[in-house]
């Protein structure tokens, strides 16, 4: 996607990046070494799921590719808790696979806690094979001397590590940076010093889906839950059947095992808690295994769930996708036949992922003049004053079409639940 300004920044840099790559064996396809995600702000493992099957469609096992997560808004005061979860991480998937390093990629907030502890210790660098700099944090020098991809998005084309061999996508945002397929082509050659075999999500025959239930944004496990897993029309949303398909307990951190689906149909992911509305999620088909599922929500009355307004009358929804919505620049959110998105509310320059859309005050009444400012001056999120009817006697649909820009058209109809009994969100593939 645009112009790509590929810089080496250094004959000394490009000697060390060469002599940190895979060894010819690893170079042909034979090997590889675990990889660990660490997210930035408000993140978590969600940003790298597309990466992290583009991995396995090239060889990767699944089990082998993980996600480092922490407490993002009280990362200061809980810094060296993290490293030391990460040096555990490191020493448990290191005797597992055999490997003699991992490879380590960072996001934004993610790029300074890597860096951090890479150069924290010369113990700790040892065991880090590469590192990757996705939008983050400049540095006058290769992390420890850690062989470094930087890959930078729209902003400050003087951003740079020193030393790294740094890559430039002045059309993609901060988020993108992480999802997008140029994005991937470099990280794989990066890692195995080759072109990828694909750089497609490959469909399998079964899909596992695992994942945690979290607390947004402090990825803390949701407790005392349980899920239930439901095939969907593709043409309703509505559950084609009175019974779930599976059901799973959640774990203290929030974890559910492996559910077998069918990797082209669609299904809702139903999180019921004791005396809370009942917090229903839908995906587009999941193609293959995918282990970085997280269903993100918060506690009656907290977080930005608080900011909500609900009813019998309406149905409230959140969409999430891993690559901005530009409402000024091509991307369109239909809602019952409406576009939601435009320049007031979900602007290139706010960098808009979580888009929440309710009716505010519950008067039955959309006004998309303006987003709801409480959300709108939350990081990365917009609110929109959209009236959608719920259902009163009988369960209908809410037809939902996207389009990206570049891109064509997503239909994901869902239910109309009414938002004083649920929650409903909606996750949007960022490829």
């Amino acid at each position: 996607m645009g112009i790509t300004r590929r810089t080496l920044i250094s004959t000394a840099a490009l000697a060390a990046t060469t002599a940190g790559l895979a060894t010819p064996a690893e170079a042909g396809g034979r090997k590889t070494r675990p990889v660990i995600f660490i997210h930035g702000s408000a993140g978590s493992a969600m940003q790298f799921r597309t990466q992290a099957k583009r991995l396995a469609s090239n060889g990767y096992p699944i089990d082998t590719i993980e996600a480092h997560e922490y407490d993002s808004p009280n990362i200061a005061t809980i810094l060296a808790a993290v490293y030391a979860g990460l040096d555990d991480r490191i020493t448990r998937l290191l005797a597992a696979t055999g490997a003699d390093r991992v490879d380590l990629i960072a996001h934004s907030l993610g790029t300074f806690v890597t860096q951090g502890y890479l150069t924290s210790s010369p113990e700790r660098a040892a065991r880090v094979a590469h590192y990757v700099n996705l939008d983050g944090r400049p540095a006058a020098a290769l992390p420890a001397g850690v062989p470094t991809l930087a890959i930078w998005g729209e902003g400050d084309p003087a951003r740079a590590v020193t030393g790294a061999t740094n890559v430039y996508f002045p059309d993609q945002s901060h988020t993108q940076t992480v999802s997008s397929v140029e994005s991937f082509r470099e990280i794989y050659r990066f890692l195995q010093g080759r072109e990828p075999r694909t750089d497609r999500v490959v469909a399998q025959r079964t899909a596992y889906i695992s994942g945690r239930a979290v607390l947004f944004p402090s990825n803390a496990g949701v407790t005392g839950a349980k899920l239930e897993v439901y095939p969907v029309s593709p043409r309703t949303g509505r559950r084609l059947g009175r019974k779930p398909a599976h059901i799973r307990p959640i774990g203290a951190d929030g974890t559910f095992t492996r559910v077998p689906l069918q990797p082209h149909a669609r299904y809702e992911f139903a999180l019921i808690r004791d005396g809370q509305a009942t917090h229903h999620f839908y995906f587009e088909p999941f193609r293959r295994s995918d282990s970085f599922v997280r269903l993100l929500t918060s506690r009656p009355g907290e977080g930005i769930g608080a900011l909500v307004d609900t009813s019998d009358r309406h149905t409230a929804l959140t969409f999430q996708r891993q690559k901005e919505w530009w409402g000024d620049q091509g991307d369109h959110l239909w809602i019952n036949g409406t576009n939601i998105l435009n320049s007031a509310n979900a602007p290139r320059a706010k960098r808009v992922i979580g888009v929440f859309a309710f009716d505010d005050g519950s008067d039955g009444v959309t006004d998309l003049t303006a987003p709801i400012p409480e959300i709108f001056a939350v990081t990365f999120m917009t609110g929109m004053d959209v009236f959608i009817p719920a259902a009163q006697r009988r369960l209908g649909t809410v037809p939902i079409v996207v389009k990206s820009r570049g891109g064509g058209f997503t239909h994901l109809p869902v239910p109309n639940w009414r938002s004083s009994t649920h929650r409903v969100s909606i996750e949007i593939d960022d490829h």
